[in-house]
Parts: structure tokens; C-alpha cells; sequence
């Protein structure tokens, strides 16, 4: 496929070290250590004020143009304490003691998430850690964020005062800790963390009705498919090595979640999720524009590529209704997971999908 929708040809997981089904659940990466000690510490001390302790970008306000501010990326950057910055205010939140952090089990490990019902205070958190505290439009289909490859200064200083009880104290010179810190640099597990922001509202804001379900259901499920979903997309970033905004990685994230939540995997849900409910049509505001920043898409691509999606969907949904339930739990559906992340939407979208994704390991 040449132009615009290339881009469906893509796929940018690596599947050379695997992990067997026999090693599932897989241990848990450093960074979930620290992150209990911070759950433990919040009934004393608040959500607020026991993380902005470790993360450094909750004592900066939303701000346009704070990114670029040289306080902030001296803390940011730098790990400089922010106790003397006349701009670290602290960020705003409307019901920061309703926020919930808790470590939720994966496949891949635990991965700490911040549960967050006022709708307000979760487009506030993606600001902080996702645009660097900037005032960007979040969108309303947006219901949930992984954070990857945060700089966590909070471990740094652990790891530097560690470092100088067992090399003598203080008096040990700096210049031996600059060398040490350039070590430690080399090892991103160190200093590195993930974690995921979830809402606790209607999964890619679907109306109930819209699913003929009762509200209170809907809440309860949206969670279970978001942080499900979200969850898949940490699996495919520790067993393959990438987690993108791409339209590839969203379609098996959805199915995951589905599966998760209902027990089944239902086209017509996901196709609401992307705003393809009415397909052809296109009901502006639904998530599958999300997936196309910085794409220009002439009508009849835009075009192509929701019949793409569609397609995908509907295969999916006659694949999973006819070899369930063995894909639907354990170890048939981590091969589901490996299976779709062998392929690329085209493929999927094909009308032998079926045989392609047996032949994938199924």
C-alpha cells in the first residue's frame, strides 16, 4: 500500500524474547518498590502532599509556557529541589482525597495507577505528567494515559544517598558521584517509571444508552475495559518492546479490554469506541481521530481506512465467537494478544484473517 495509509502497514513489535506462558506473570520492574512505599504513605499524609514529595511536576501549576520556564526544567531535568522556586505553587486539583493509587496486577508485572473520578482532575494529571504541566486540550474520548519513561528524581535521590553511605559518607568527593550518575544513566530501570492515569467515566465517552445498558453497569465496566486496556498496552511494552498511539496497538488493546470486562469481544462496541457506530458514518468526536494527529487524510483515505477498521472489527467478532471461550481466559488469550500483535490493520482487515492469525500461534 502506497500514500496516505501506509501507515496501516505498520507494525513495531518485536517478538524475539517472548516470555513463555509457564513465566506469567513475569517480576515486577524496580520502580513498583518505591511506588508501594508511596500508596503506604497517603492515608497520613493525602495524595497531594505524598506525591508531590517524590513527583517533582506536581509543584508546578497548568501554565502556559511553563515548560520552558528554567526553574521547571531544573527541577525536571535536574532533580533541583523546588522548595525556593517562587513558580512551584503546586497544581490545582478539585478532589485530590478522592483519588485513588493503587498497584494493579498484569501479566507483565504490577504497574502502579492513579484512579480518578473528578473528570476535571484527570485532564489536570495528563497536563502534569503527559505535556509537561502545559494547558493542552484534552480530548473527551480521551478516558485514560500511560505515562512511560518517567524520570523519577525521587529514586535518583535515593539511589545517591545509598550510594554515599557505602562509599563513605559525604566526604567522598562529587566528582566520584558525576562518574556514578553517568553509570547510573546507562541504566534506565534505575530512574525509569510507568504508570497509568485511568478515569472512572463512560469508556471513550459512550453514552449507556448507546450500548442499551444502565449507567451504573457502564461505569463499572468502562474501568475494567480502560485499565484493562491500558494494562495491554504495558504488556506489549515489556514483552515487545513497544506500546504506540497507533490504530494497530488500539484495536488489540480494545479487544483485550472487552474480554476483560464482558467476557466476549462485541464489534459493535468497539466500532461505537471509534466513533463508527453508524458505519459509514462517522460521528465526530469519537476516538478514531485521535489516532490520526499530524496525519492529512484526503475524503476518499478517510474513507478507505474506516473500512479498514470496520472490516477488522467484524472479523474479529466472527473469529472470537467461534473459537470461544478457549481465547477468552489464561493462556488462550495471551496467545490472542500475541497472535493479533503478529500482524498488521490490513491484515487483519482481511478476509483471510482467520487463517492468518491461526497461523500466528493460535
Amino acid at each position: 500500500m502506497q500514500g496516505q495509509l501506509a501507515f496501516l502497514l505498520e507494525n513495531q513489535f518485536d517478538h524475539t524474547r517472548v516470555s513463555a506462558w509457564g513465566e506469567i506473570p513475569i517480576t515486577d520492574e524496580l520502580f513498583i518498590r518505591d511506588w508501594a512505599e508511596y500508596i503506604k504513605n497517603i492515608p497520613q499524609q493525602g495524595f497531594l502532599d505524598a506525591l508531590r514529595q517524590r513527583l517533582v511536576q506536581l509543584n508546578f501549576p497548568i501554565r502556559e509556557g511553563i515548560s520552558h520556564n528554567h526553574n521547571y526544567q531544573q527541577a525536571t531535568r535536574r532533580g533541583l529541589d523546588t522548595f525556593a522556586m517562587p513558580e512551584a505553587k503546586g497544581v490545582e486539583l478539585e478532589e485530590a482525597d478522592d483519588i485513588e493509587l493503587y498497584l494493579y496486577q498484569t501479566i507483565a508485572g504490577k504497574i502502579p495507577v492513579m484512579q480518578v473520578s473528578n473528570r476535571s482532575d484527570f485532564e489536570t494529571l495528563v497536563r502534569v505528567f503527559a505535556h509537561r504541566n502545559e494547558p493542552v486540550m484534552i480530548p473527551p474520548s480521551m478516558g485514560a494515559c500511560m505515562i512511560k519513561g518517567y524520570n523519577n528524581w525521587d529514586r535518583v535521590k535515593k539511589y545517591k544517598e545509598k550510594w554515599y553511605r557505602e562509599h563513605g559518607g559525604q566526604e567522598v568527593p562529587d566528582l566520584l558521584w558525576s562518574l556514578e550518575f553517568e553509570r547510573m544513566k546507562s541504566q534506565p530501570e534505575l530512574y525509569r517509571d510507568t504508570f497509568l492515569i485511568l478515569s472512572d467515566r463512560e469508556y471513550s465517552n459512550v453514552p449507556a444508552e448507546t450500548l442499551g445498558i444502565s449507567g451504573d453497569d457502564w461505569r463499572r465496566i468502562s474501568l475494567i475495559i480502560r485499565r484493562e486496556h491500558e494494562a495491554t498496552h504495558y504488556c506489549t511494552l515489556r514483552f515487545l518492546g513497544s506500546a504506540c498511539n497507533h490504530l494497530l496497538d488500539e484495536i488489540i488493546a480494545d479487544y483485550m479490554g472487552l474480554v476483560a470486562a464482558t467476557g466476549r469481544y462485541e464489534a459493535h462496541w468497539f466500532l461505537c469506541f471509534m466513533g463508527l457506530e453508524n458505519y459509514p458514518a462517522y460521528r465526530t468526536g469519537g476516538r478514531l481521530a485521535n489516532y490520526l494527529k499530524n496525519r492529512e487524510l484526503s475524503d476518499e483515505a478517510f474513507e478507505e481506512l474506516k473500512s479498514y477498521v470496520n472490516n477488522a472489527a467484524c472479523n474479529l467478532d466472527v473469529f472470537s465467537k467461534k473459537y470461544a471461550p478457549a481465547i477468552y481466559q489464561g493462556e488462550g488469550k495471551f496467545r490472542m494478544l500475541l497472535a493479533m500483535s503478529r500482524m498488521n490493520l490490513i491484515e487483519l482487515a482481511s478476509e483471510d484473517m482467520e487463517r492468518k492469525l491461526l497461523n500466528n500461534g493460535l
